[in-house]
């Protein structure tokens, strides 16, 4: 269960004021509950993203994620209950570090034991068999150097890196928007499969209406920092791109 109560955040000017972006947020989302989010330029998308990852602390209001009050601890921290994929291929990972160390790390975020890349043979196993479920043919390339994969490959991995820790919010940060059509929706699809299957609460920022409204149990729209529309159930299903539209002006 997540809850956020009553949310302003945002950032600092230069003379320490108080640049207001999130105005008032409240939501309450069931364990396992696949969220969209979509809005216009500057409705406040990447901030709410850095909001659930820890990456800004708000300035009044509290986050609850399964019963922990999460409100003041920040992205390094909360990583152990936090997955997270990127726009950009780049980011969410090392490219000096071969597929099996990016892996490795991935698998213990959170867990008190000490990274090992000498990996024992259930662990290669898992990270093959994990691979293998991409269907992009890197499930024999645990040895390749991450910085040379493509845009689409180095995504499939960074999903599993997402997913690996077993964490209790996966937030996926429009991490389709760079790749081709053919590729991006086959991570979408993975992804999809990948939330289904491991029942973890995901936000998925999006600029296809079509795509916020075909995946998922739930969507919300952001204008001007707030939350001007929550579809779920029945009102979801009647839903069109039309009418996600007409709210991006309200």
């Amino acid at each position: 269960m997540i809850s956020l109560n009553n949310i302003d955040a945002g950032y600092l000017d230069k003379q320490g004021g108080r640049i207001k972006v999130l105005k008032n947020i409240n939501l309450s989302v069931p364990s396992g509950e696949f969220i969209t989010v979509v809005g216009g330029n500057g409705a406040g998308k990447s901030t709410f993203m850095n909001l659930l990852a820890g990456e800004l602390i708000p300035f009044s209001g509290s986050f609850v994620l399964d019963n922990l009050d999460v409100t003041t601890i920040e992205a390094k921290k909360r990583s152990k209950y936090v997955g997270r994929v990127f726009q950009d291929p780049r980011a969410g990972s090392f490219p000096d570090m071969t597929i099996e160390e990016n892996l490795s790390i991935a698998y213990q975020r959170g867990k008190n034991s000490k990274l090992q890349f000498g990996l024992s043979y259930p662990k290669r196993k898992l990270f093959r068999e994990a691979l293998a479920s991409l269907g992009i043919g890197l499930e024999d390339k645990l040895n390749v150097l991450m910085g040379s994969l493509s845009g689409g490959q180095r995504q499939g991995v960074c999903l599993l890196m997402a997913c690996l820790c077993n964490c209790k919010m996966l937030l996926l940060d429009e991490h389709t928007a760079a790749l081709d059509p053919k590729m991006a929706a086959k991570i979408l699809k993975l992804s999809n499969e990948f939330v289904r299957r491991q029942k973890v609460t995901t936000f998925m920022i999006t600029h296809s209406l079509n795509q916020a409204l075909e995946y998922g149990d739930r969507t919300i729209v952001l204008n001007s920092g707030e939350i001007v529309a929550d579809l779920k159930g029945k009102q979801r299903n009647e839903a069109n791109t039309n009418e996600l539209l007409r709210y991006f002006a309200c």
